[in-house]
Protein backbone atom coordinates (compact mmCIF):
# COMPACT_ATOMS: atom_id res chain seq x y z
CA UNK A 1 0.00 0.00 0.00
CA UNK A 2 1.63 3.25 -1.32
CA UNK A 3 1.74 6.67 0.34
CA UNK A 4 -0.74 9.18 -1.09
CA UNK A 5 -1.39 12.67 -0.51
CA UNK A 6 -5.23 13.01 0.04
CA UNK A 7 -8.21 10.80 -0.15
CA UNK A 8 -11.70 9.69 0.34
CA UNK A 9 -13.87 7.06 0.53
CA UNK A 10 -17.06 7.50 -1.77
CA UNK A 11 -20.58 5.39 -3.12
CA UNK A 12 -20.99 4.91 -6.62
CA UNK A 13 -23.72 6.82 -8.02
CA UNK A 14 -23.75 5.89 -11.72
CA UNK A 15 -22.36 7.31 -14.96
CA UNK A 16 -23.72 10.55 -16.48
CA UNK A 17 -22.50 13.06 -19.06
CA UNK A 18 -21.61 16.84 -18.40
CA UNK A 19 -20.86 19.57 -21.73
CA UNK A 20 -17.18 21.29 -21.40
CA UNK A 21 -16.84 25.24 -22.52
CA UNK A 22 -16.84 23.96 -26.10
CA UNK A 23 -19.96 21.79 -26.14
CA UNK A 24 -18.23 18.51 -26.21
CA UNK A 25 -19.51 15.77 -24.31
CA UNK A 26 -17.53 14.16 -21.76
CA UNK A 27 -18.76 10.89 -20.05
CA UNK A 28 -18.19 10.71 -16.30
CA UNK A 29 -19.23 8.79 -13.21
CA UNK A 30 -20.82 10.51 -10.13
CA UNK A 31 -19.53 9.44 -6.74
CA UNK A 32 -20.85 10.20 -3.31
CA UNK A 33 -17.45 11.19 -1.44
CA UNK A 34 -17.43 11.39 1.74
CA UNK A 35 -17.90 12.97 4.67
CA UNK A 36 -15.30 10.39 6.08
CA UNK A 37 -14.36 10.23 9.32
CA UNK A 38 -10.79 9.87 10.34
CA UNK A 39 -11.59 6.79 12.97
CA UNK A 40 -8.23 5.62 13.89
CA UNK A 41 -4.12 6.97 13.37
CA UNK A 42 -1.20 4.87 12.95
CA UNK A 43 2.15 6.56 14.08
CA UNK A 44 5.76 4.78 13.48
CA UNK A 45 6.32 5.11 17.08
CA UNK A 46 3.77 2.36 17.91
CA UNK A 47 2.76 0.70 14.66
CA UNK A 48 5.65 1.05 12.74
CA UNK A 49 3.97 2.82 9.95
CA UNK A 50 2.01 6.06 9.60
CA UNK A 51 -1.85 5.81 8.35
CA UNK A 52 -5.17 6.85 9.09
CA UNK A 53 -8.38 5.15 9.32
CA UNK A 54 -11.45 6.48 7.54
CA UNK A 55 -15.15 5.70 8.23
CA UNK A 56 -17.60 6.29 6.00
CA UNK A 57 -21.59 5.61 5.39
CA UNK A 58 -23.62 5.75 8.41
CA UNK A 59 -25.47 3.25 9.69
CA UNK A 60 -27.93 1.58 12.44
CA UNK A 61 -26.29 0.00 15.72
CA UNK A 62 -27.75 -3.54 14.19
CA UNK A 63 -25.58 -3.59 11.92
CA UNK A 64 -22.47 -3.44 13.97
CA UNK A 65 -20.66 -6.15 15.93
CA UNK A 66 -19.95 -4.79 20.18
CA UNK A 67 -16.41 -4.65 19.14
CA UNK A 68 -17.37 -2.23 16.39
CA UNK A 69 -19.06 0.26 18.11
CA UNK A 70 -16.47 0.84 20.94
CA UNK A 71 -14.10 1.35 18.28
CA UNK A 72 -15.97 3.99 16.67
CA UNK A 73 -17.19 5.54 19.68
CA UNK A 74 -13.11 6.47 20.76
CA UNK A 75 -13.61 8.65 17.33
CA UNK A 76 -17.17 9.57 16.63
CA UNK A 77 -20.95 9.35 18.15
CA UNK A 78 -22.15 7.94 14.23
CA UNK A 79 -22.32 4.36 13.56
CA UNK A 80 -19.97 3.93 10.50
CA UNK A 81 -20.14 0.73 8.55
CA UNK A 82 -17.27 0.92 5.79
CA UNK A 83 -13.48 1.41 7.26
CA UNK A 84 -10.77 1.89 5.34
CA UNK A 85 -6.96 2.41 6.13
CA UNK A 86 -5.11 4.83 3.45
CA UNK A 87 -1.17 5.80 4.06
CA UNK A 88 -0.97 9.70 3.95
CA UNK A 89 1.96 11.30 3.20
CA UNK A 90 1.45 13.84 5.94
CA UNK A 91 -0.36 11.72 8.47
CA UNK A 92 0.43 13.68 11.21
CA UNK A 93 -1.39 16.77 10.24
CA UNK A 94 -4.83 14.50 10.65
CA UNK A 95 -6.26 13.96 14.37
CA UNK A 96 -9.14 11.50 15.38
CA UNK A 97 -12.29 12.55 14.68
CA UNK A 98 -11.66 15.29 11.65
CA UNK A 99 -13.91 14.98 8.87
CA UNK A 100 -13.13 14.73 4.87
CA UNK A 101 -15.06 16.50 2.46
CA UNK A 102 -15.35 15.82 -1.26
CA UNK A 103 -13.47 18.99 -1.47
CA UNK A 104 -10.09 17.14 -0.58
CA UNK A 105 -9.88 17.39 -4.45
CA UNK A 106 -9.97 20.05 -7.06
CA UNK A 107 -11.30 20.11 -11.05
CA UNK A 108 -8.71 19.31 -13.01
CA UNK A 109 -6.67 16.90 -10.68
CA UNK A 110 -6.06 12.66 -11.40
CA UNK A 111 -6.69 10.14 -8.86
CA UNK A 112 -7.06 6.22 -9.07
CA UNK A 113 -9.81 4.81 -8.00
CA UNK A 114 -10.45 1.49 -6.32
CA UNK A 115 -13.58 -0.70 -6.41
CA UNK A 116 -14.26 -4.23 -6.60
CA UNK A 117 -15.77 -5.27 -9.82
CA UNK A 118 -19.29 -6.50 -10.73
CA UNK A 119 -19.59 -10.28 -10.30
CA UNK A 120 -20.40 -12.25 -13.20
CA UNK A 121 -20.86 -15.94 -11.96
CA UNK A 122 -18.98 -19.08 -13.17
CA UNK A 123 -17.80 -18.66 -16.89
CA UNK A 124 -15.92 -20.98 -19.03
CA UNK A 125 -12.07 -19.97 -21.04
CA UNK A 126 -14.04 -18.43 -23.47
CA UNK A 127 -15.86 -15.73 -21.96
CA UNK A 128 -13.46 -14.94 -19.19
CA UNK A 129 -10.26 -15.22 -21.21
CA UNK A 130 -11.24 -15.14 -24.79
CA UNK A 131 -10.06 -18.50 -25.90
CA UNK A 132 -10.82 -20.16 -28.98
CA UNK A 133 -13.32 -22.91 -29.38
CA UNK A 134 -12.27 -26.10 -31.30
CA UNK A 135 -13.00 -27.16 -34.53
CA UNK A 136 -16.95 -27.37 -35.23
CA UNK A 137 -16.69 -30.89 -37.79
CA UNK A 138 -15.21 -34.33 -38.29
CA UNK A 139 -15.44 -35.85 -34.76
CA UNK A 140 -14.90 -32.88 -32.61
CA UNK A 141 -17.44 -33.86 -30.07
CA UNK A 142 -18.99 -32.35 -27.22
CA UNK A 143 -15.88 -30.31 -26.09
CA UNK A 144 -15.96 -27.12 -28.76
CA UNK A 145 -15.76 -24.69 -25.80
CA UNK A 146 -13.61 -26.61 -23.04
CA UNK A 147 -10.20 -25.50 -22.17
CA UNK A 148 -8.15 -28.54 -24.07
CA UNK A 149 -4.97 -29.71 -23.53
CA UNK A 150 -3.45 -29.28 -20.10
CA UNK A 151 0.06 -30.34 -20.98
CA UNK A 152 0.19 -33.29 -18.77
CA UNK A 153 3.58 -34.91 -19.79
CA UNK A 154 6.10 -36.06 -18.36
CA UNK A 155 7.79 -32.68 -18.38
CA UNK A 156 6.38 -30.63 -16.54
CA UNK A 157 3.82 -33.57 -15.25
CA UNK A 158 1.76 -30.41 -13.41
CA UNK A 159 -0.11 -27.70 -14.66
CA UNK A 160 1.96 -24.47 -14.36
CA UNK A 161 0.79 -21.45 -12.58
CA UNK A 162 -1.37 -18.33 -14.52
CA UNK A 163 -2.94 -21.48 -16.91
CA UNK A 164 -6.33 -20.17 -17.92
CA UNK A 165 -9.38 -22.11 -16.93
CA UNK A 166 -13.01 -21.82 -16.16
CA UNK A 167 -13.94 -20.09 -12.69
CA UNK A 168 -15.51 -17.13 -11.46
CA UNK A 169 -15.49 -14.00 -13.47
CA UNK A 170 -15.30 -10.87 -11.69
CA UNK A 171 -15.62 -9.69 -8.28
CA UNK A 172 -12.57 -8.75 -7.74
CA UNK A 173 -9.83 -5.32 -6.85
CA UNK A 174 -9.52 -3.50 -9.73
CA UNK A 175 -7.92 -0.17 -9.99
CA UNK A 176 -8.43 2.20 -12.89
CA UNK A 177 -5.51 4.76 -12.66
CA UNK A 178 -5.31 8.58 -13.72
CA UNK A 179 -8.52 9.36 -13.84
CA UNK A 180 -9.61 13.38 -14.66
CA UNK A 181 -11.61 14.70 -11.73
CA UNK A 182 -14.16 16.61 -13.92
CA UNK A 183 -16.58 18.79 -11.09
CA UNK A 184 -16.36 18.68 -7.38
CA UNK A 185 -19.68 19.77 -5.44
CA UNK A 186 -18.71 19.81 -2.17
CA UNK A 187 -22.01 20.79 -0.98
CA UNK A 188 -23.97 17.85 -1.53
CA UNK A 189 -20.34 15.51 -1.48
CA UNK A 190 -20.55 14.72 -5.17
CA UNK A 191 -17.18 14.13 -7.38
CA UNK A 192 -17.82 13.73 -11.22
CA UNK A 193 -14.83 11.36 -12.61
CA UNK A 194 -14.26 11.07 -16.47
CA UNK A 195 -14.80 8.20 -17.50
CA UNK A 196 -15.75 4.26 -16.05
CA UNK A 197 -15.27 3.11 -12.27
CA UNK A 198 -15.24 -0.55 -11.16
CA UNK A 199 -18.05 -1.82 -9.45
CA UNK A 200 -22.03 -1.39 -9.54
CA UNK A 201 -24.24 1.19 -8.62
CA UNK A 202 -24.00 1.59 -4.87
CA UNK A 203 -20.65 0.41 -4.75
CA UNK A 204 -17.70 1.49 -2.34
CA UNK A 205 -15.08 3.05 -4.28
CA UNK A 206 -11.68 4.57 -2.68
CA UNK A 207 -10.52 7.50 -4.73
CA UNK A 208 -6.38 8.44 -4.03
CA UNK A 209 -4.63 11.00 -5.38
CA UNK A 210 -2.77 9.39 -9.01
CA UNK A 211 0.77 7.67 -8.12
CA UNK A 212 1.43 8.55 -11.69
CA UNK A 213 3.04 10.87 -13.04
CA UNK A 214 1.29 13.24 -15.07
CA UNK A 215 3.15 14.90 -17.72
CA UNK A 216 1.96 17.80 -20.00
CA UNK A 217 2.39 17.99 -23.71
CA UNK A 218 4.86 19.92 -24.68
CA UNK A 219 4.74 21.93 -27.91
CA UNK A 220 6.24 20.41 -30.68
CA UNK A 221 5.72 17.20 -29.10
CA UNK A 222 4.89 15.41 -32.62
CA UNK A 223 7.58 16.25 -34.43
CA UNK A 224 10.00 13.93 -35.11
CA UNK A 225 14.06 14.13 -35.24
CA UNK A 226 13.81 11.13 -37.18
CA UNK A 227 14.78 11.80 -40.72
CA UNK A 228 13.03 9.12 -42.24
CA UNK A 229 9.81 10.22 -41.13
CA UNK A 230 7.40 13.02 -42.72
CA UNK A 231 7.35 14.98 -39.48
CA UNK A 232 11.41 15.20 -39.29
CA UNK A 233 11.93 15.80 -43.29
CA UNK A 234 9.35 18.90 -43.43
CA UNK A 235 7.89 20.07 -39.89
CA UNK A 236 5.68 22.28 -41.79
CA UNK A 237 3.77 18.70 -43.38
CA UNK A 238 0.05 18.50 -41.98
CA UNK A 239 0.97 15.17 -40.65
CA UNK A 240 3.70 17.03 -38.63
CA UNK A 241 1.83 19.52 -36.95
CA UNK A 242 0.71 19.61 -33.37
CA UNK A 243 -3.00 19.25 -32.42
Amino acid sequence: MANTQKAIIGKKVGMSQIFDADGKVIPVTVIEAGPCTVVQKKTAEKDGYEAVQLGFLPTTEKHLTMAQKGHLKKATDENLRVLKEVKFTDADKLDVGDVLHADVFAEGEHIDATATSKGKGYAGVIKRHGAHRTPMSHGGGPVHRHAGSMGSTSTPSRIRKGKIGAGQMGNEQVTIKNLEVVKVDPEINLIAVRGAVPGPKGGIVVLKATTKVVKAKQAGASISLNPQKASGRNPQKASARTH
